[in-house]
């Protein structure tokens, strides 16, 4: 039996207060990636230093502005990795490196060491602060522990007074989400008067979901119920960082945002300790299909995507939000039908908004493709193999014979799994354009009786044709050349069919274009219906190429 009687349920803050829930994200925050630092100490293979310069420099591409970029007190190669980047002028003027800290002297000397010619840097300083830890790995009081935060702000300032450049201060109560709110606030004011914030000078206290504890809404009202609590607020930038133990980093994130958060830690596809941490990509992404610009450079996910899997070694789940091989194909029937009726509509309306059912956002606005967002298999329905057939190779086949060729495809997947387009596209020519036995047309000669007042109908043709390999021609007259042909061949092959519906439309645009032509053909004596499809330059022989073609499929010869 599962034991759930081994766990208590962590407690809730009580905040009537709360105003969060009527809020909308209207605009982005801050972003810091953490890639380099808390994604890259949970990889199985570490990063070495050429790949970290890499994956720095692609961040900077991304538009981060701030990036935490190691420990460097507390490994070599990342002091390495970040002298190279302060030797070789790699950092922009305008990126605040952010470097990690504990609050000892002598790490705190290291780091300082290590920052040494860098414009803007973030000295970012942490302690825990739950209840759990500090009762069982640091066996101190609450005194004691906002004594160390207190000495480790005190070592910062010291040193900041000294440094060339631009320090800011980033306070973290490591565990927060495990921590009494009034001890959280208590520490966290504690840090920020000894630092001697100011609204030209703000410190950064940062309130981290370390380990997430509860729901999302809990988080947004710890956020908001600190957030409101603070003396001097505007003397404080507000950052998250969310991790992902329960799996709703991403919905921790946005209603920390709407709960007054400013700024948001995380990495690119969540990467980090256990379950990763917040996925900033997806929360941008999610920004991006509400309208809101998300002020980084996201067009191009395929290169996310690359330079991620080989620097991490980490694979992407194809099911990965917006990045994952298969988030933007379907292969559902009614899905594909769906996805085909709305892209036709935003075609038809003109549209500059885009709305097309279950694809939330465009797939080539982040560099994707549409070849993906149909899959055929057995599971797939007659819209998706019209789907494909439209955007793939150009042939809009009429409703009616949606279902038809749809069987034909299903035959196929449920013998194999997925059907690619190539293999859907060779056998449409195989049962349509190209069933041209037993009965096989040549040639065509058309000639228009109009001026002949001693016959009812306007058309006569002569047609050129082999039936079991050996030629023959028929005449026939009727109300244009498709009726004429009809006519020629009832009288010629004794066959009793009739044309229920016809359509064409061009495959290509220019002076050289293809028509195709599908003829619906019923054969009167059984009662049995299919298509036909011809194509050719000229529109009446692919119209009569269609009816050889429906004649051979239902076998009347």
């Amino acid at each position: 039996m599962l034991n759930y009687k081994h766990y208590k349920k962590n407690p809730v803050l009580n905040f009537p207060e709360r105003t969060w829930p009527n809020k909308e994200i209207t605009k982005a925050p801050v972003w810091v990636s953490v890639d380099l630092r808390d994604g890259n100490q949970a990889l199985i293979d570490p990063m070495q230093v050429d790949e970290k310069i890499e994956f720095f420099q692609y961040l900077c591409k991304l538009g981060f502005k701030e990036i935490e970029i190691g420990f460097p007190s507390a490994s070599q190669i990342e002091y390495d990795f970040l002298r190279q980047l302060v030797d070789r002028k790699l950092i922009p003027d305008d990126v605040w490196v952010q470097v990690l800290v504990q609050c000892r002297e002598e790490l705190i000397d290291r780091t300082f060491e290590s920052i040494e010619g860098i414009k803007n840097v973030i000295v970012h300083i942490y302690n825990s602060t739950s209840t759990l830890q500090r009762d069982v790995v640091f066996h101190k009081s609450r005194e004691e522990i906002i004594d160390i935060a207190i000495a480790g702000t005190r070592m910062v300032k010291e040193r900041a007074a000294k440094f060339p450049g631009n320090i800011r201060l980033e306070y973290s109560p490591e565990s927060f989400t495990g921590t009494e709110m009034d001890f959280a606030l208590e520490i966290c004011t504690a840090v920020q008067k000894e630092w001697g914030a100011t609204p030209e000078n703000p410190i950064i206290i940062n309130l981290p979901s370390t380990v997430e504890t509860n729901t999302p809404n809990v988080y947004a009202d710890e956020i908001e119920w600190m957030s409101t609590h603070f003396e001097n607020r505007d003397s404080i930038i507000v950052s998250i960082h969310p991790h992902n133990d329960r799996g709703t980093g991403i919905a921790s994130c946005e209603l920390a945002l709407l709960a007054g958060a400013e700024r948001v830690e995380g990495t690119l596809f969540g990467n980090g300790e256990r379950t990763g941490n917040l996925d900033i990509l997806v929360v941008a992404y999610n920004m991006f299909s509400q309208g809101i610009d998300p002020k980084l450079a996201i067009e191009h996910v395929n290169e996310s995507i690359e330079i991620y899997e080989r620097c991490c070694k980490i694979p992407i789940h194809p099911r990965h939000p917006y990045a994952g091989k298969l988030v933007f194909t379907a292969f559902s029937g009614s899905h594909q039908d769906a996805i085909n009726k709305g892209v036709q509509a935003l075609k038809e309306r003109g549209s500059e908004i885009w709305q097309v059912p279950y694809l939330p956002i465009d797939p080539a606005d982040i560099g994707r493709e549409y070849e993906p967002i149909v899959r055929i298999n057995s599971q797939s329905g007659k819209g998706g193999v019209a789907f494909i057939m439209d955007v793939y190779f150009g042939y809009k086949l009429p409703k009616a014979m949606h279902k038809e060729f749809a069987n034909v495809i299903q035959a196929i997947s449920e013998k194999q799994g997925e059907v690619s387009p190539d293999e859907i596209f060779a056998k449409f020519c195989e049962e349509y354009i190209d069933r041209k036995e037993p009965l096989h047309f040549r040639k065509l000669k058309v000639d228009d009786l109009s001026d002949e007042i001693e016959t009812s109908f306007d058309t006569r043709v002569h047609v050129l044709y082999t039936l079991n390999g050996v030629e023959k021609e028929m005449e026939g007259v009727g109300n244009g050349p498709i009726d004429a042909v009809k006519r020629a061949i009832q009288e010629n092959l004794d066959l009793d069919i009739k044309i229920l519906d016809y359509t064409e439309h061009a495959l290509q645009s220019g002076s050289n274009s293809k028509a195709a032509a599908y003829i619906h053909l019923l054969d009167m004596n059984s009662g049995n219906v299919t298509y036909g499809v011809g194509e050719s330059s000229n529109i009446t022989r692919a119209s009569v190429r269609a009816i050889f073609s429906a004649i051979n499929r239902l076998g009347l010869v």
